[in-house]
């Protein structure tokens, strides 16, 4: 195994930094570090594996001047525990005295290209599996496409490739269920990914012929046409599980699988029966005794013999080929040095076979959602759930645990969605139709004393029903339905009529209140809330972890992050420092993923052309290839650990290459509830593989920046 240590120390003159190695034996080595210049000092250390057999890596800092040591970290010594992994990244921090209780990140990186500078750096690309195309795919991308995305990478020089949520989507058989944050399940894969050739080829040719017709319609088409691929794609199963189910069930290799996912493969299969019986995914209307998960169920579906068991089984069918699917792609993948990272969503549909099986864990009589922000000034509602984390924390997170540990059967990172879920959440009453109307959970409410005390000395009750005829939004606080009597400020109440008939006194009394509350008040509060349960979860795997931290950030978020080693995101348009309205990619720190756009924003290209503010000091504002290419370079130059752009913003830098319009690359829009998740490459992937041009201008940018 090797080990590749860094840590951040700026010494003085004279001083150097030592790796102190400490054996079990009571041994020990000291290993010199070289310096970056810029206030990292680093070495690497491989252990034979008769030098590890099977313990902990026990190690720490020291610093020398000359012979003599001039300080070292105190407490007990940084630990490893052991790992089959075969390389470890870690990026540390000095221990000092009272220190001693700090969470170690220990990153397992497989098999990636060294590229033999002071810190290891990488460079990659993002595009949702369904967005991809290649000749083979049936209208929508698949899990086999992302074998030549990763061929396409690897000749770029590129270490990791990032997609959106994979898990099953499928519950109304709508265009709806292209939504990739409303999964059905934290665990199943959506069909719709699945490379139908590879399952088994059939022995009706004719209906192999009218198949493959319909395959190349849905193939050319500009946009995934989800209901259409969907329609066609069940009935392609259905004949493939008559086929070769039952010579796929006596296999060695499903009865593995099978075993270990039993656990949550049983229930889920359950769930889709019922729900395509009844027609409907929400569980209130099926027959009571089935409208919550039972061993009684479990009993009734899952035993051989009955026509309703095959159904059962048609769903284990379809998880155990996208599983097999999966796992040849991630180990085509990390076997020529490229990584997967993945997406882990904040919650999960309402209607879901979690919330169905597991309904104490998931506040029902509430939607979680965002704040207003810029890209959505009403707040977002999005429908899920909010967690009891109480419910959650007492049998120690493991629905959670579970979920992380099957995403690492794929991916080697992972991305988490709305980070700040875990410190708070956004969280909407069913009965409020507006995002306005939410409040943080959890929260430190305000009692009326308080209220009182800070100078408002108006009941809050008369303040949180809106006036006849007026809209649900015009109301100045809102009573918590957990602890009923306590109270939140409404957010960015100020432009609220009720608010403006407040005389001046009153108004200046809601605005301490309001920023006491939303800034000051709940922070400490908040950063525990976090680290009652984030390190659970992330010491459940050694995937890379990285925050997706935008939106409202509690001051307390920065110092969860570097605690747990959470690598942060960094977006040129969303600056994270006050005053300014472009961020400097040169000021991005190490553990950090820069990027241009996500799937929530409009492409590099769009940005520049229409929503670049006036004042950001750009006076190119042409959107050119050399202008994509100048931005993108600058984030490949910063600090970030990992630089990942989405496609179309590679494919920018290409004037031949480029789509028409760019407006037709978003992905979504945050503030529609009702976007169609439907982009599609408008080039194929065996084209993108030709492209010799973008490919060496690509590979040199990458290669000059030192990733």
């Amino acid at each position: 195994m090797t080990i590749h240590f860094q840590i951040e120390y700026f010494t003085n003159w004279g001083q150097e930094l030592f790796l102190c190695l400490h054996y079990q034996n009571g041994d020990m080595a000291c290993l010199e570090m070289e310096y970056d210049g810029h206030g990292i000092w680093h070495t690497e250390h491989t252990f034979p594996d008769e030098e590890i057999q099977g313990e902990d890596v026990y190690y720490s800092y020291m610093v020398r001047n000359g012979d003599v040591i001039e300080r070292q970290e105190s407490g007990s010594h940084h630990i490893i525990p052991f790992t089959s992994a075969s390389r470890l990244v870690l990026s540390d921090r000095w221990k000092n005295a009272g220190d001693n209780e700090i969470d170690q990140r220990t990153v397992a990186i497989p098999h990636v290209r060294l590229n033999h500078r002071p810190l290891w750096k990488g460079a990659g690309t993002a595009i949702p599996v369904f967005s991809l195309r290649s000749s083979l795919s049936f209208g929508i991308g698949e899990f086999a496409d992302l074998k030549p995305l990763a061929d396409w990478a690897r000749k770029c020089g590129m270490t990791i490739i990032q997609t959106l949520p994979v898990n099953d989507t499928i519950m109304t058989k709508t265009w709806r269920d292209s939504y990739p944050y409303s999964a059905n399940s934290s665990f199943a894969l959506n069909p719709m990914y699945l490379r139908l050739q590879d399952v088994g080829i059939l022995s009706d040719k004719e209906f192999l012929d009218r198949m493959e017709k319909t395959r190349q319609e849905l193939n050319s088409l500009p946009e995934v046409d989800f209901e259409k691929v969907m329609q066609v794609k069940t009935e392609y199963i259905d004949r493939l599980f008559e086929e070769f189910s039952n010579n796929c069930f006596a296999t060695k290799q499903f009865k593995q699988f099978f075993a270990a996912n039993r656990g949550w493969l049983e229930p889920y299969a359950i769930y889709c029966y019922l729900r395509d019986l009844y027609g409907t995914p929400d569980f209130n209307q099926w027959p009571e005794n089935e409208r919550h998960f039972s061993n009684i169920l479990l009993n009734k579906y899952c035993v051989p013999g009955n026509q309703r068991y095959r159904h059962i089984l048609k769903q284990y069918f379809i998880q155990y080929h996208l599983h097999i699917q999966f796992l040849e792609v991630r180990k085509y993948m990390n076997d020529m040095g490229i990584l997967l990272k993945g997406d882990i969503p904040i919650g999960v549909n309402r209607f879901s076979s979690d919330a169905w099986i597991y309904p104490q864990l998931f506040n029902m009589d509430c939607q979680a959602g965002a704040p207003p922000d810029d890209f959505a000034v009403d707040g977002q509602r999005w429908g899920m759930p909010t967690y009891n984390w109480d419910a959650m924390k007492a049998d120690d997170y493991q629905w959670f645990i579970r979920r992380f540990r099957k995403m690492a059967d794929y991916f080697n990172a992972y991305r988490i969605d709305h980070l700040l879920g875990f410190f708070r959440i956004w969280e909407i009453p069913l009965k409020y139709k507006s995002g306005l109307m939410g409040r943080f959970n959890p929260a430190m409410t305000l009692s009326d004393a308080e209220i009182d005390g800070m100078g408002f000395y108006q009941n809050p009750r008369d303040f949180s029903v809106a006036p006849e005829g007026t809209p649900e939004t015009n109301v100045l606080f809102l009573e918590d339905t957990h602890r009923p009597g306590t109270w939140h400020p409404r957010i960015n109440a100020f432009d609220t009529p009720v608010f403006k008939s407040l005389n001046r006194y009153d108004q200046e009394a809601f605005r301490r209140i309001h920023d006491y509350f939303y800034y000051c008040r709940n922070n400490s509060f908040w950063e525990q809330s976090a680290m009652d349960k984030l390190p659970v979860l992330i010491n459940a795997t050694n995937m890379i972890v990285c925050g997706e931290d935008l939106g409202m950030i509690p001051q307390c978020v920065p110092t969860v992050m570097e605690h747990l080693r959470i690598m942060s995101l960094e977006i040129q348009r969303m600056p994270k420092q006050e005053g300014i309205a472009i961020a400097n990619p040169a000021s991005y720190p190490y553990m950090s993923v820069c990027t241009t756009s996500t799937h929530d924003m409009s492409v590099l290209r769009s940005w520049i052309l229409d929503e670049m503010p006036a004042d950001c000091g750009m006076t190119d504002r042409s959107a050119s290839p050399r202008q994509c290419e100048d931005i993108i370079g600058a984030h490949l130059a910063s600090m970030s650990m990992l630089a990942i752009f989405p496609l179309q913003d590679w494919l920018a830098i290409d004037g031949s290459l480029r789509a028409p319009d760019p407006a037709a690359e978003r992905i979504n829009v945050p503030a529609n509830p009702d976007n169609y998740w439907r982009y599609r490459m408008h080039i194929g992937l065996e084209q993108l593989n030709e492209e010799r041009h973008l490919i060496g201008v690509i590979r040199s940018m990458i290669l000059n920046s030192g990733r």
